[in-house]
């Protein structure tokens, strides 16, 4: 290690005198530095840069697990440790979220569906289980506010929607983007907050119309729709939380990018053997 370090300042201090401050001989110095490095040495530098372009090609999200995963695809056989120590030595840390603000407005007066879904965040098939959330993202114009239809069976985002104001407009339009796209049978279970949105007349009415079942999380209880809470906690950390964004329109596009290009088709997830959403539904259904 001193000997590195030697290396590595060479040029803004004299080699005899980092010898004589780190204790080492000057002739042992020079003979390191000519020493071919070892096979493992070759073999770790060849892996670390293989691990800093997944690193980089996954927006610096991803950890030791889900880079252990793609190196895997590729054919590169590693241990998860190795990649875990050469990660901490080049300094590549996946983003961490933040924690997120619940924000739901419940309407007092609304008839609130019973918990069907019981925290039990999987499903057998597709178009089994979607739960539905929203959330917001600050600009310069003021706030958007973003809302999400999620399958439990891929927790692929099957429907979104993006407004400047929070109303029932914007999660019927997520709910009508999944039923176009997913074109569920009849008996899909929708479990949602009780939001004054999802609790409304007319969104309940889109729900029937779908012939859905209906589930909604106990008052106050964030932890009954978990899995839409760990998405929006995973969009905000690893794509919003480090952005100032000046328009609603900047802030829409990135978001789409998120969810569209990386979320859904590349984004490894733990709880699908670490498969993106797209590629999970392509070999399990």
């Amino acid at each position: 290690m001193r000997y590195q370090f030697i290396a590595e300042h060479q040029h803004e201090y004299p080699i005899a005198l980092m010898c004589r401050v780190l204790d080492v001989s000057a002739s042992g110095y020079y003979a390191w530095g000519k020493r071919q490095p070892s096979e493992h040495t070759r073999k770790d530098a060849e892996l670390a840069e293989q691990i800093r372009i997944v690193f980089q090609a996954n927006r610096g999200v991803y950890g030791s697990p889900r880079i252990h995963a793609d190196l895997q695809d590729h054919g590169i056989k590693c241990a998860r440790k190795r990649v875990a120590r050469l990660m901490r030595e080049q300094g590549l840390y996946a983003k961490r979220p933040r924690h997120r603000t619940v924000t739901t407005h419940s309407d007092p007066e609304a008839q609130a569906a019973p918990n069907l879904l019981q925290r039990i965040f999987s499903a057998e098939e597709p178009n089994a289980k979607w739960v539905a959330d929203t959330t917001y993202i600050w600009t310069a114009e003021g706030w958007l506010y973003l809302a999400v239809v999620l399958d439990l069976f891929s927790r692929m985002v099957v429907g979104w929607s993006m407004a400047a104001t929070q109303d029932t407009s914007l999660v019927i339009q997520a709910l009508q983007m999944a039923i176009a796209r997913r074109h569920p049978p009849p008996g899909l279970l929708h479990h949602s907050d009780r939001g004054s949105t999802y609790t409304s007349m007319s969104y309940q009415t889109a729900l029937v119309q779908a012939d859905m079942m209906v589930s909604m999380s106990r008052t106050a209880d964030c932890y009954d729709n978990a899995a839409m809470e760990s998405f929006f906690h995973r969009l905000k950390g690893e794509c919003l939380d480090e952005q100032a964004f000046q328009t609603r329109a900047q802030a829409r596009s990135v978001t789409f990018d998120y969810i569209e290009t990386f979320y859904n088709r590349v984004r490894r997830h733990s709880t699908l053997q670490y498969l993106s959403p797209l590629r999970y539904e392509q070999l399990m259904s």
